[in-house]
């Protein structure tokens, strides 16, 4: 019997005892390749990228925790240390070792010091606008005082702590949020994302699944030299990936790619932070090139 299978099956996976949730594409025989998505966003953002590699790849992709079908996090706190213990988990749980990553945002972020941490388990790894704030945006973030920035933490968490989950009367009022979100998305995108995106409440509304504590980022992260040491201990052939129309700037001219041994960057018109959502087409061009010219997935 054919191990190819029609869509994505879900399984969870522990981490901290937490349930985690992931999605799986079938073709088990042949290499792995996670699929990490961004901040507040979901594992099923991948299906269009997931069905142009799932031929060739064992496509396997996660819900981060807070996100998607995955467990949030009881004191809602959402450390760097525990995405990368999760990630590790999966890959150690389903043996996945040497992996290849397609990531993005937050997921990206992960994904690289993941990479660095561990560089045998890393085949390839793609990240779009997975290196965090720029340099400009880090150094005016320095620039205040540690207690302003620690009373603002606290603030937002209060903030945060007060408000109750959005809910919409329908699902196009929340499709209508998500255009709003990424003007760049078609009709048939932004209705996927969403559907997938929400949950029904009782009284008949639907919310989004993330966690509203993940838009707070922790009050400490690791060291800025300490992540730029993680890059440098990449191996595996890399491909630093940007929006020309979104807020990061690119880092082949804001100096972060001078810490990764042999970067490869690209930066695609017409697309903002969402670069595999704004122009798939391009994207899963410029990935398989990639893929292609370091002899993957073979």
């Amino acid at each position: 019997m054919s191990k190819r299978i029609i869509g994505p099956v879900s399984h969870t996976f522990f981490s901290q005892r937490m349930r985690l949730h992931y999605t799986d594409w079938g073709n088990s025989g042949a290499h792995p390749l996670l699929l990490i998505h961004g901040g507040r966003d979901h594992g099923r953002s991948w299906d269009w990228i997931a069905q142009q590699f799932s031929n060739e790849w064992h496509v396997m992709v996660p819900d981060l925790r807070g996100h998607g079908d995955s467990d949030w996090v009881e004191d809602g706190n959402y450390e760097m240390a525990a995405y990368l213990y999760d990630l590790d988990q999966l890959i150690h749980q389903q043996k996945l070792a040497p992996v290849t990553i397609i990531s993005h945002s937050l997921g990206g972020n992960i994904a690289l010091r993941y990479s660095g941490l561990y560089p045998r388990n890393v085949r390839a790894i793609v990240a779009i606008e997975g290196l965090g704030l720029s340099p400009k945006m880090q150094a005016e973030l320095r620039e205040r005082p540690l207690s302003d920035r620690l009373k603002s933490w606290i603030s937002k968490r209060r903030d945060l702590a007060g408000r109750s989950p959005k809910k919409y009367a329908s699902m196009d009022s929340a499709i209508k949020r998500m255009t709003e979100e990424n003007q760049h998305l078609s009709e048939e995108m932004a209705t996927h994302l969403t559907v997938h995106g929400v949950n029904q409440n009782e009284d008949g509304t639907f919310s989004w699944k993330f966690d509203n504590y993940v838009r707070s980022w922790p009050a400490y992260d690791m060291p800025e030299k300490d992540i730029q040491g993680l890059w440098s201990e990449i191996e595996c052939p890399t491909l630093l990936i940007h929006g020309l129309e979104s807020w990061a700037s690119d880092p082949s001219n804001d100096g972060r790619s001078k810490f990764f041994r042999n970067p490869e960057v690209v930066g695609f018109k017409g697309a903002g932070h969402w670069v595999h959502h704004d122009c798939p087409d391009e994207f899963v061009s410029a990935v398989k090139n990639f893929f292609d010219s370091h002899g993957l997935p073979g």
